[in-house]
C-alpha cells in the first residue's frame, strides 16, 4: 500500500558509513511547517530508538535509525525482516446496508465478488476519471468495510467521503439503509515485511498464519491482543499490516521489533516500493491520471466495465476503449540515476515523449531504475529511449515491473 508524498528535510540519507544518495527521497510541494507536524502514537518510541525524524505527509516520521544506513535497512528487509510505522495512514470503517453499493460508486472495483476478509487495491476517482487517491479496501461483510487511504491526501479524501456520503444518504440509493463512516483516529498501523516476517509473527500467536494468504485478513490473537492482521504490504516481500488500538500501539511495536526484525524508516521504504513497482501518490499518481494510464486497469472489475456506474466512468471507459494517451512504464537507466521530472526522449530525435516520476539506484539490482510515463506506442518493453540526467541524455530501456520479483505468500 502507498503514502502520498515524501516530504523530507534533507536530500541525502546516511549510508552504511558515509552520505549516500541511494534511495534519495523526493521533496515535493505541500511542505508542512515543523510546528504543525502531526505525530503517530510511536513518535517517542522512534526517538528513543535513535530515529532521524523528518517531515512526511504532514507527520514527523522516521527516515532511518541510528547509524544504520538506508541500503543496509533495505537489504535487511529483502533478506530478513523490517518493521515500518505506517500509523500516519488514514484507517476507516464504512458500515451500513448500502455500504457496498456506496463504495462501488466511489471506486471501479468489484467489491460484490470480493470474499469476506479479502482485500483489494482500489482507487478513488474524480468526475474525470483521475485518481484522487489509491486505497486498500477490505471487505469484512456485505455491510462492513475497512479502508486505508494515504496520509498526504487526508483532507481531500475525508472531504470527498463527507460530500459523497451526504448526497448518498439523502438519496433513494440509501433507501435500504444509510452508510456510516468512522475514522479510526489515533490507531496504530505497523507493517512487518520480509521473508522472515511470518516465522517471527508465528512465535507470537496460536493462529495458523499459513491460512492467511496474500490479500486476506483476520482478527489474530497476538500476545493477549486481538488485532486486525492483513497479509500484504508495500515492499514486494511477504508481510503483514497490523492495525492496533491507540492504547496498545507502543507495546505491540516493542513485541514486533526484536531480532531478526529491524526498525526501518522512510528511506528504505521508498527504495523497496520502487523495486516492487509500487506507485507513490503525488509522484506516480495524481488527479490528472486515470487508472488505465497508470497501469492499474486490473482494479476495474469485469462487471464494472459492463455496467460502469462508478464516478469517473466516462473518462476511464474512453481510455479502455480508445487506449490512453500515455502509459506508466519502468526504466533501466545507464550511467546515473534519473530523478523525478527528468525528461524522456525518443532515441532518434529530440522529441520529448514523457517524464520520470520516481527514480533510484536499486540496492538489490545494482542498476539505476525509474518509473515514469511515456506516450502510447513507446511503452513496449525493450523500447530504447533517452533520459535527461544532470543535463545529459542517458541511454535507457523500457523494462517490466516489478524490477525485483515479488514474493507474496499465496499458499
Amino acid at each position: 500500500m502507498s503514502a502520498i508524498r515524501l516530504l523530507c528535510a534533507k536530500r541525502t540519507i546516511l549510508g552504511s558509513s558515509k552520505l549516500s544518495t541511494v534511495g534519495r527521497i523526493s521533496c515535493r510541494g505541500l511542505a508542512t511547517p515543523a510546528g504543525q507536524l502531526s505525530r503517530t502514537g510511536l513518535y517517542y518510541f522512534h526517538v528513543e530508538n535513535g530515529a532521524k525524524m523528518v517531515p512526511f505527509a504532514g507527520y514527523s516520521m522516521p527516515l532511518s535509525y541510528g547509524a544504520v544506513g538506508q541500503v543496509d535497512s533495505h537489504n535487511h528487509v529483502r533478506e530478513r525482516a523490517g518493521l515500518f510505522d505506517v500509523g500516519h495512514m488514514v484507517q476507516s470503517n464504512f458500515r451500513g446496508k448500502t455500504a457496498l453499493a456506496f463504495l462501488e460508486w466511489l471506486t471501479p472495483s468489484s467489491l460484490t465478488s470480493l470474499a469476506p476478509y479479502s482485500s483489494t487495491l482500489s482507487v478513488l476517482l474524480n468526475e474525470r476519471g483521475g485518481i484522487i487517491d489509491d486505497t486498500i479496501i477490505t471487505k469484512h461483510a456485505e455491510d462492513a468495510f475497512y479502508v486505508v487511504t494515504n496520509a498526504g491526501r487526508r483532507a481531500e479524501d475525508l472531504a470527498w467521503f463527507k460530500a459523497k456520503l451526504e448526497g448518498w444518504n439523502n438519496s433513494e440509493r440509501a433507501k435500504a439503509g444509510a452508510v456510516e463512516h468512522e475514522v479510526l483516529e489515533g490507531w496504530g498501523l505497523l507493517a512487518l515485511q520480509g521473508p522472515e516476517a511470518a516465522a517471527y509473527l508465528q512465535t507470537l500467536t496460536s493462529f495458523n498464519l499459513q491460512s492467511l494468504t496474500f490479500g486476506r485478513s483476520a482478527f489474530v490473537p497476538l500476545e493477549g491482543f486481538n488485532l486486525h492482521v492483513a497479509r500484504g504490504g508495500y515492499t514486494g516481500e511477504d508481510g503483514f499490516e497490523i492495525s492496533i488500538p491507540p492504547a496498545h500501539t507502543v507495546e505491540v511495536a516493542q513485541l514486533l521489533s526484536k531480532d531478526p526484525v529491524w526498525l526501518t524508516g522512510l528511506g528504505a521504504r521508498d527504495s523497496l516500493r520502487l523495486e516492487a513497482g509500487m506507485c507513490l501518490y503525488g509522484q506516480d499518481l495524481d488527479e490528472d491520471t486515470t487508472p488505465v494510464e497508470a497501469g492499474l486497469t486490473w482494479v476495474i472489475g469485469k462487471d464494472r466495465r459492463e455496467d460502469p456506474t462508478f464516478i469517473g466512468a466516462e473518462g476511464v471507459m474512453k481510455h479502455l476503449k480508445d487506449g490512453p494517451p500515455r502509459r506508466r512504464v519502468g526504466l533501466i537507466v545507464d550511467g546515473a540515476p534519473a530523478r523525478t521530472h527528468a525528461k524522456i526522449f525518443a532515441p532518434e530525435n529530440a522529441e520529448v515523449i514523457g517524464e520520470v516520476t520516481s527514480g533510484i539506484p536499486s540496492p538489490t539490482l545494482g542498476k539505476n531504475i525509474a518509473m515514469g510515463y511515456v506516450k502510447s506506442g513507446m511503452h513496449k518493453k525493450g523500447t530504447e529511449v533517452n533520459v535527461e540526467v544532470r543535463g545529459k541524455k542517458r541511454s535507457a530501456v523500457i523494462a517490466p515491473m516489478p524490477f525485483v520479483k515479488s514474493r507474496y505468500f499465496r499458499g
